[in-house]
């Protein structure tokens, strides 16, 4: 890939008012300068609108109107993306340091890969300073994959020729279409996989797959049928061994710099 590709950035917001000022102020304080910001609103409201337009100058594309769910929104924000590597950013969740994009683009430039991911840490949804869970994903490998291992989404940075070739996120999905997007890339997909082994996204508590009881029995339902949408067999006790992966993360903590 040549040198300064264009990063795309894409927030998906529903009723934020909370968060979204921090979400906002974290991409424009990147120091990487070729980016776009591309924030996909699903008609909040609460005063999520207001703030949006106090920051409208830090936001390249904006629309806000009704949406079929988070995935939906995430597509729409692919289609007007014209960036060359596009990133998704929750409305609740942040870059760890001004350094990710330029850190991001560098691997891209190095190695011509297709995707990357790095790290990510859950803080503490009052206190984003308190780091609750740390998710140290490691490297890649389909052996992994199908022993329960998946990386952080909002760790994901892919090249949008990338979504053009093997489609977009799968919104008959609610909880796991990130999950399913995994396994048709990384799975199913002849591409180029880099990890970069550092933090880059911190995360508060809660989400969509796991605020709930409910949604964590739909999550793990939506999970074992993204296996079958890849007409991929599903490993034993993969339903099992998914979540139990992720225990590790409140024991293990990160070197802080």
């Amino acid at each position: 890939m040549h040198s300064n590709p264009k990063i795309s950035i894409i927030t998906v917001s529903f009723n934020s008012q909370s968060t979204i000022k921090h979400t906002i102020q974290s991409v424009a304080s990147q120091d990487y300068q070729n980016k776009e910001y591309i924030l996909i609103d699903g008609a909040s409201t609460d005063w999520t609108l207001d703030i949006i337009s106090f920051l409208k100058d830090k936001i390249n594309y904006f629309v806000s109107e009704k949406d079929n769910g988070i995935y939906d929104a995430m597509n729409k924000g692919i289609k007007v993306a014209t960036g060359e590597i596009i990133g998704i950013l929750n409305s609740d969740d942040f870059y760890y340091n001004n350094e990710v994009l330029s850190k991001v683009a560098n691997i891209f430039e190095e190695t011509d890969c297709d995707c990357l991911y790095g790290d990510l840490v859950y803080v503490d949804k009052g206190d984003a300073r308190n780091i609750v869970r740390y998710w140290k994903s490691g490297e890649f490998s389909k052996k992994k994959l199908r022993m329960g291992w998946m990386l952080p989404h909002p760790t994901f940075f892919v090249k949008k020729e990338i979504y053009e070739k093997y489609g977009l996120y799968n919104i008959k999905l609610k909880t796991a279409a990130d999950y399913e997007m995994i396994l048709r890339l990384l799975h199913n997909g002849s591409i180029k996989v880099e990890y970069l082994p550092e933090i880059l996204i911190k995360m508060r508590i809660g989400g969509e797959s796991n605020s709930s009881f409910i949604n964590r029995l739909k999550g793990n339902y939506e999970d074992n049928l993204a296996w079958d949408m890849n007409n991929l067999r599903k490993p034993p006790f993969i339903r099992f061994l998914k979540p139990l992966r992720k225990i590790k993360q409140f024991f293990k903590k990160p070197k802080i710099n």
